[in-house]
């Protein structure tokens, strides 16, 4: 079958953008020894750290003594509300315009050694209302008309300190990538009088059994998957399976469900190669320009339909890392494990997470 044994490319109907796949190039993905990290310790509070209650940041701010979620700006924010409204334009030639924002980091946890695998599912959702909180706050604001969720975890991903957190980055435009789903979700509903993602997680959750390759695990209000159209080695998305534009729609149930999918995704990824696997994690969902967000954004974006993209860098152990290089810089992203082979390796491990014992 092409998708198992010949090159050929795929399709990201979010972006409508092509991947080319090479499965031949490597039938056993897993070759050769792959050896266990050496464990790294960590303690629940750490002084040094910038992140822990109570201690100070830059500036000589100091962090309350909080006990669940602590949500401030970012002390190095990349963007700033009070820019001025300047463009440049020489013969179309070069072209720049001012860009203003807000930057916030969300703490999950007070405790310093915990992750997204190792928090407890209440934590998990009191995550999942604050990031709901900051979209809403962020969002009325008339100078903000996206909201980009997401977490770098891990030195591999650059992040900076281990402590359980994300950023929050609020723009005055839609950024580049949110902006082709928005473009493609909205020709695909304009074309079909239906959701894109709805249409896509329907077609994955009803093939039969044994051609639900793709599919890692699901519960009564999500999917997780390994996308069809995937770029990185372990690429997954999880997927409301109810039509939601944004995450401040969900109910406490539905909230109670995504808390799980993190949780066991989570899991599995460092279950894998028995290590903290570090990931870029976001959450894409509608705009907030509408007249009257947050109520009317359903109505304005209809099309659009919230998800979650994680993007890990490691290919065959803890450290060995996918590389975008040559071809995939010069011409267009490239893979050999295919998606299909992806999600049997991640199905295939268990919830419970390897520091507790048996994980495979």
């Amino acid at each position: 079958m092409i998708l198992q044994d010949h090159p050929h490319r795929r399709l990201n109907i979010l972006t409508n953008e092509w991947v080319l796949c090479s499965p031949h190039r490597t039938k056993r993905p897993w070759q050769g020894k792959v050896e266990k990290p050496e464990a790294q310790g960590s303690k629940p509070h750490d002084p040094a750290c910038y992140l822990c209650p109570g201690n100070s940041r830059a500036g000589n701010e100091k962090n309350p003594a909080y006990t669940g979620t602590h949500v401030f700006n970012n002390d190095f924010s990349a963007l700033y509300p009070d820019v001025p409204r300047e463009k440049l334009n020489m013969e179309s030639l070069l072209v720049a315009e001012s860009e203003a924002g807000l930057c916030r980091v969300l703490c999950y946890s007070p405790r310093h050694d915990l992750t997204m695998a190792l928090l407890d599912q209440a934590a998990i959702v009191g995550v999942i209302e604050a990031w709901a909180a900051e979209y809403i706050s962020l969002g009325k604001d008339p100078g903000i008309n996206y909201v980009q969720i997401f977490e770098n975890r891990g030195a591999m991903m650059g992040c900076s300190n281990p402590h359980p957190h994300g950023q929050i980055w609020a723009n005055r435009t839609v950024p580049v990538i949110p902006a082709k789903e928005d473009v493609n979700q909205k020709v695909y509903f304009e074309k079909n009088g239906r959701c894109m993602l709805c249409d896509y997680a329907a077609l994955e959750a009803s093939l039969p059994v044994h051609e639900r390759s793709r599919i890692i695990f699901e519960n009564k209000s999500f999917l997780a998957l390994v996308p069809f159209w995937a770029v990185w080695p372990y690429e997954t998305m999880v997927i409301p399976k109810k039509h939601y534009a944004s995450i401040d729609e969900m109910d406490i149930g539905a909230r109670k469900d995504l808390a799980n999918a993190l949780k066991r995704l989570a899991t599995r990824y460092d279950n894998l190669f028995l290590c903290s696997f570090p990931y870029s994690m976001g959450i894409h969902q509608a705009p907030t320009d509408s007249p009257g967000f947050p109520k009317d954004t359903s109505a304005l974006h209809p099309h659009w339909h919230f998800h979650f993209h994680f993007y890990p860098p490691l290919l065959r152990s803890a450290t060995i890392q996918k590389f975008m290089v040559g071809y995939e810089m010069l011409a267009m992203p490239q893979r050999d494990i295919t998606a299909e082979q992806a999600a049997e390796k991640l199905r295939g491990l268990l919830d419970k997470h390897y520091s507790e014992g048996e994980s495979k």
